[in-house]
């Protein structure tokens, strides 16, 4: 049965589709089956696998709203092992419609439950908020990755979002095991970002990766190709740090 990945942060640009792009190539690329769920609007996880938001004929939207077959809404991507649940253009309006749905926060969890025994792991990009479709993603999901960037004002926020993964564990979601932080945008010649890295890891310990992710402009360059960056350029700083980065997540799925 997959593992399911919650990729979530509320705050904007911190490297959150980035790693759900690359961590999840970084694995499939390991012969791994993965799946990619991109539950953010902005369809950026989509774009940055190569597919168009706007001719992409169906997505996650209509899963979520009954009007199409997992097949139909599944898309292969450029690397074997790697499928895709893209966003359509339609997905901007969900929030709006699952309001009024029965269970709503139990959507996304639904159609999972059909996929988890196809994939060894299952990743959710989520919005930068923390709206209904997040509080979906959560609700399906067995851990939850954080992307932290090595900037001033790095933990604004992240309390309330642990508290929010806290209550979702508590009322949701009892199999919500936990929450992992990943340093993102790292420059170890920056002051800054080593005194960001030094106080996650004395606020959060064990929580925090040992994998960090540098900055990289072949890491910002990747997506505009429609390629995660193994794909573009594994040579670089930022394809070896997504390599490491899903060997240490692979070794954590096997400790006790």
């Amino acid at each position: 049965m997959a593992q399911v990945i919650s990729v979530s942060n509320q705050k904007g640009g911190v490297g959150k589709t980035t790693t759900a792009v690359n961590l999840s190539a970084a694995i499939a690329a390991g012969e791994k089956t993965c799946l990619l769920i991109d539950c953010d609007p902005q369809g950026n996880a989509t774009t940055g696998l190569g597919l168009d938001i706007n001719t992409l004929s169906h997505g996650l939207y209509d899963l979520l709203m009954g009007t199409a077959s997992l097949e139909d809404a599944i898309s292969e991507t450029q690397l074997p092992h790697l499928h895709l649940l893209g966003a359509t253009r339609e997905l901007i309006g969900a929030e709006v419609e699952m309001v009024s749905m029965a269970s709503k926060e139990f959507l996304l969890r639904k159609i999972i439950t059909e996929l988890r025994a196809r994939y060894d792991y299952i990743f959710i990009d989520c919005p930068p908020s923390l709206g209904f479709l997040t509080i979906n993603a959560l609700t399906a999901s067995s851990s939850v990755l954080v992307p932290l960037q090595c900037e001033y004002y790095a933990l604004e926020g992240l309390s309330k979002l642990l508290t929010t993964v806290k209550a979702i564990k508590k009322r949701l979601n009892p199999v919500l095991r936990r929450v992992d932080i990943l340093l993102t945008m790292y420059d170890k010649r920056n002051n800054l970002s080593r005194q960001v890295e030094a106080e996650a890891r004395a606020l959060f310990n064990e929580r925090v990766l040992e994998t960090v992710i540098p900055r990289n402009v072949r890491l910002s360059e990747a997506p505009s190709y429609g390629k995660p960056i193994i794909l573009y350029d594994i040579r670089s700083r930022g394809a070896q740090s997504y390599l490491s980065l899903a060997r240490e997540i692979l070794e954590r799925k096997k400790a006790p």
